[in-house]
């Protein structure tokens, strides 16, 4: 029986085996290989990787992981995880289970975007979500925001330090005068005809015919728990203005004793820094537990 199982492999799960690999606890990570910026050329905006690429960050922690005795890495997807504190069992989809005293979900997010043909295709390489991650790099280039949450609004404000800034409205924010006036004033053009499809890196084509050229296309994505894993383990679900996450105390903790939960799919705003925080946070919260099974 393992110290602990991690289920997801990417930046917050590994921040939070490092913790317990150092505190010399038994730990296994069970990765399906799915690292939510798979598709980004660079990581920008984290300390010490600025510019990397994601997979040459990914390799390097993974080395470094390898380094402890105590690591056991099975590539797989979980299936289901039963049992209780102290006994959890995990299978996968190879039909191997495995037992462990606690469970840390790590698992991410899947990214929900405006259904608008030609977007989803373009997604983290000239369709992005975070403008400190990625919008030092175009150089000041003219700019999309296309409003799809709450949180569009406030990603259009913002925009203008990083470029010319155009929000499409697209039939789904519906300004009150003052936040236009608010927009116009910070140097945002709003365009209110709706998007027919986005062609080239990031050029819109919009519905009276008119193709406006970008250097990039932001979004705020709707995230979502990448699977029912949580759920079917019994932890709670709560909404917030981007989607959904699994609930958790401030250690960490889901409403399921003994199951844990960091990175994208225990907290918003998202980027890779927070992930690893987050996880290094988690893996300490998960150890405390061990040491007092009364927490």
């Amino acid at each position: 029986m393992h110290d602990v199982i991690v289920v997801g492999g990417s930046y917050a799960g590994m921040a939070a085996a490092l913790q317990l690999l150092r505190a010399r606890r038994s730990v296994l990570v069970i990765d399906a290989g799915e690292r939510r910026n798979r598709f980004s050329e660079h990581a920008y905006g984290f300390l010490g990787q600025d510019g990397v690429k994601p997979d040459d960050i990914w390799a390097q922690a993974r080395q470094q992981l390898d380094a402890y005795p105590d690591l056991t890495w099975y590539e797989g997807q979980v299936q289901e995880i039963l049992g209780e504190i102290g006994a959890f069992r995990v299978s996968t989809d190879k039909g191997t289970d495995f037992t462990a005293h606690r469970i840390l979900l790590a698992t991410g997010v899947r990214d929900e975007l405006p259904d608008i043909p030609g977007l989803a295709e373009r997604w983290g390489t000239s369709v992005l979500h975070c403008p400190y991650c990625h919008g030092y790099e175009l150089h000041k280039e003219p700019i999309a925001v296309i409003a799809f949450n709450p949180i569009s609004l406030h990603q259009a404000e913002i925009m203008p330090e990083w470029g010319p800034t155009t929000f499409f409205t697209n039939g789904t924010a519906l300004l009150e005068d003052g936040q236009r006036e608010h927009l116009l004033r910070s140097g945002v053009t709003l365009e209110d005809i709706r998007i027919s499809r986005i062609e080239g890196t990031a050029d819109v084509v919009l519905e009276d015919g008119r193709t406006l050229p970008f250097s990039a296309i932001f979004v705020v994505s709707n995230t979502y728990p990448s699977s029912g894993l949580a759920q079917a383990a019994g932890c709670a679900l709560e909404d917030h203005p981007m989607g959904q996450q699994i609930v958790t105390s401030e250690f960490k903790e889901t409403t399921v004793r003994g199951v844990f939960a960091c990175g994208d799919v225990a907290r918003v705003p998202h980027s890779v820094s927070f992930a690893v925080g987050d996880g290094v946070w988690a893996g300490m919260q998960v150890h405390r537990s061990l040491l007092d099974p009364e927490l």
